[in-house]
């Protein structure tokens, strides 16, 4: 006969979890309305020179070149293979200014360097891209809420999107306060993350629903206590496997992509930790009960004159 797991009790710290994460979240509101992000270049507009080297050259004397000409504040990354590199510089440049650079970065390499895309994204497209992502989030967030309300209840919407605004505004926070750039790349990281807390917390969410209707005893912290522990290897297996891709991408992904990475390491460790504590911990605030789960029989149903 199969053992049954002992119950761990996750909720006897949830108090101390909501201390936790009620000062993580005031500190990146603090650090989004002091120091607020660094946007990158898709934002904030600015010039994107591509150029291809003749053979690997490092980043950082190219950086040091760009520095002599005036560009200290110059993005370098590869783009792609050691020779394809993207330069990114908060100015706008003409034709004729690209090639004069390029021809400055042909000179203090020794070595062929051809220039294969100009481009100048304004000011005005980076506001709106601002907007537009903005708006994404938001419709994310309500999407979810409707949707974890009609499979559900509304309670567990509720736990839900406090769950992933937790785990956004953490996210966006730290980004702030390290003052990491935050380019396209890093939004669709967020949404990624947003989809990735969902579904960890609707797992949860589901065992719950399960466990109020099929344990005839016990209150709601204890239901809870036996969902959470009964979740917990499938959680942290999820967790796990996601996490060792994305240090893959963090440590090996290249330059390009490595906000991206950040932004998902940031918000699986986060979502990860809120599934357990922040979605439950909000169902216990909102005095989830067994009432609130009951299916109506079907003959009171026609009573009432639903469905």
């Amino acid at each position: 006969m199969e053992q049954q797991r002992a119950t761990i009790d996750f909720m006897r710290w949830r108090w101390i979890a909501a201390g936790l994460s009620l000062a993580l979240v005031l500190a990146s509101v603090v650090s989004l309305a002091t120091r607020q992000l660094a946007f990158g270049l898709d934002f904030t507009g600015g010039t994107q020179i591509e150029v291809v080297y003749g053979e690997a050259v490092p980043l950082d004397n190219i950086r040091a070149t760009l520095a002599e000409a005036g560009f200290a504040d110059a993005i370098v990354v590869q783009f792609g293979s050691e020779q394809d590199i993207l330069v990114r510089l908060p100015q706008s440049f003409s034709d004729e200014a690209g090639a004069e650079l390029v021809e400055n970065l042909h000179q203090a390499a020794g070595t062929d360097v051809t220039l294969r895309r100009l481009e100048y994204v304004g000011p005005q497209v980076g506001e709106e891209l601002r907007e537009q992502g903005g708006l994404a989030m938001l419709l994310a967030l309500g999407v979810v809420m409707l949707y974890v309300a009609v499979r559900f209840q509304l309670k567990f919407s509720i736990a839900a999107v406090v769950a992933l605004i937790h785990d956004v505004i953490i996210t966006l926070g730290v980004f702030s306060f390290l003052r990491l750039d935050f380019d396209l790349t890093v939004l669709a990281a967020l949404l990624a993350v947003i989809g990735y807390s969902l579904n960890d917390t609707i797992v949860v969410a589901d065992r719950i629903r399960e466990n109020f209707r099929k344990l005839r005893m016990g209150d709601s912290v204890e239901i809870i206590n036996i969902s959470l522990t009964e979740t917990l290897d499938r959680t942290l297996v999820t967790s796990l496997t996601t996490i060792f891709v994305v240090l893959a991408l963090f440590y090996f992904g290249g330059e390009m992509i490595h906000g991206f990475a950040t932004a998902l390491l940031i918000g699986i460790l986060v979502g990860t930790y809120s599934s357990i504590y922040i979605a439950a911990n909000i169902l216990l605030m909102l005095n989830i009960s067994r009432e609130d789960l009951l299916v109506i029989p079907r003959e009171e149903r026609e009573v009432d004159g639903l469905p």
